[in-house]
């Protein structure tokens, strides 16, 4: 299948550098760019930003380059069985812990192989079953606890992280954006309100699912990339 670039371009404008997506952004990755700063914007560039990927795969082909055809990366390049809970077992030293599963009254469902295994928002192998199907909704890892529920309970009208960057300066108290909290999910409408400590407090219009701690999340102005953090 013909895809897009992953690439995208900057531009210059209201005083500083931003990020923005390509005309042709279905592999945009400017998401992964929220915590570039003002001095490594305006020294980037990526001269593909205009291309779409068949364009390139033509341009390579055209100078003999053995790449031309290469199927695209669709996984961890360096994870290519795809097997990623054996590749951080075998860089866990104290080897995977076992731990409960549990509803969310913290009645034990079952056990598990590793918190390594799971994410929130996840259904498929979980090691349990219910009346409904059911979800990661939480992760302890400390206490090598997974707590699943039904879908409502994945859920939330409101998040904070941490880590923040702003790109082009602080937004005021309440404004108005569109928020990401996973490359593949479509932005939501929300208000930001800027923490103390390069923090923030975000609150959608209505409920997002599966919103995972350690995910970034990412806000934007229309297209144009306002900055992110990570999400506690």
């Amino acid at each position: 299948m013909v895809g897009r670039l992953l690439f995208f371009f900057f531009f210059c404008g209201g005083g500083g550098w931003g990020a923005a997506p390509p005309p042709h952004d279905a592999k945009d990755q400017c998401y992964f760019l929220f915590s570039l700063t003002q001095s490594q914007l305006a020294r980037a560039s990526f001269p593909l930003g205009d291309m779409l990927k068949a364009e390139v795969r033509d341009y390579a082909r055209d100078h003999g380059l053995l790449v031309a055809d290469k199927p695209d990366s669709h996984e961890i390049c360096f994870v290519p069985d795809g097997d990623y809970a054996a590749f951080v077992e075998r860089r866990l030293p104290e080897g995977a812990r076992e731990g409960a599963v549990v509803d969310a009254a913290g009645r034990l469902l079952g056990r598990h192989r590793g918190v390594h295994r799971f994410t929130v928002g996840q259904r498929k192998g979980l090691g349990v079953s219910g009346a409904v199907p059911l979800y990661v909704t939480a992760i302890d890892a400390a206490s090598d606890t997974v707590t699943v529920g039904p879908r409502a309970d994945l859920e939330r009208i409101t998040l904070t992280a941490g880590g923040v960057n702003w790109i082009e300066g602080t937004p005021r108290q309440g404004c108005p954006v569109t928020a990401q909290i996973r490359h593949h999910h479509p932005p939501a409408p929300a208000r930001v309100w800027p923490l103390d400590g390069a923090a923030l407090r975000l609150d959608f219009d209505h409920p997002q699912p599966a919103i995972a701690p350690g995910q970034a999340v990412v806000l934007y102005d229309g297209d144009i990339v306002l900055g992110g953090g990570w999400i506690d």
